[in-house]
């Protein structure tokens, strides 16, 4: 089995895999003598495995993270694939950390926001070191791949 990862921008932090899942077909012809939906089956459970792999990972502060975490079915054919991932701002910057920075009004003279004791001209925000979510789980693809299949076998 291949496995090929990649990170991306479509969701703010997300991770996805592809299967080839041709060996698995084989064996699944010879034991079922057809070309099943049991292949795409075990994908499926399998995206939800490192769905939830990835929200038991994710930091929790106030949970928000960890509920906004989704997954989604990707490609056709012999290449069926998933995203796991999270539309949240800063989903990508604890996945894979930020440095510090300050932030400047773009268009006023200072920043200001609800419950602020008075505007200011800047506000700094430290670093954010790298909590990793989304690549330890979906590094457990094969092990979660593997695991559906022998269920899917044994008649489970």
């Amino acid at each position: 089995m291949r496995v090929s990862r990649r990170v991306g921008m479509r969701m703010r932090a997300e991770a996805s895999a592809t299967i080839n899942t041709r060996e698995y077909e084989r064996g699944l012809r010879r034991v079922f003598g057809r070309m099943s939906d049991d292949v795409k089956r075990a994908v499926d459970r399998t995206r939800i495995d490192v769905q939830n792999e990835a929200r038991r990972r994710a930091p929790v502060d106030t949970g928000r993270l960890r509920s906004s975490i989704v997954s989604r079915a990707e490609g056709g054919g012999r290449n069926v694939g998933y995203v796991v991932g999270s539309n949240l701002v800063y989903a990508r910057a604890i996945e894979f950390g930020r440095d510090e920075m300050d932030i400047f009004p773009k268009n006023k003279k200072a920043l200001f926001w609800p419950g602020a004791a008075h505007p200011v001209a800047k506000v700094h925000v430290p670093e954010i070191e790298a909590r990793p979510y989304l690549r330890p789980a979906i590094e457990m693809t094969e092990i979660f791949m593997r695991a559906n299949m022998a269920r899917i076998r044994g008649g489970r």
